[in-house]
């Protein structure tokens, strides 16, 4: 639950600093951030899933 609360709430936050910074044309740096920080989230959801199955 917690570990769900902290992804959230980084995200979250990620998204405000975009918001904010993209008046400023400097939006590509959080979006940057945020995808790689949702990549890994992608990749360790499939390990945990393969792992499971195996």
């Amino acid at each position: 639950m917690f570990k769900k609360m902290l992804s959230y709430g980084i995200i979250l936050v990620l998204l405000i600093i975009i918001t904010a910074m993209y008046n400023e044309q400097l939006a590509s740096i959080p979006l940057l951030i945020l995808s790689a920080y949702l990549f890994f989230l992608g990749t360790r959801q499939m390990l945990h899933s393969k792992k499971r199955k195996m």
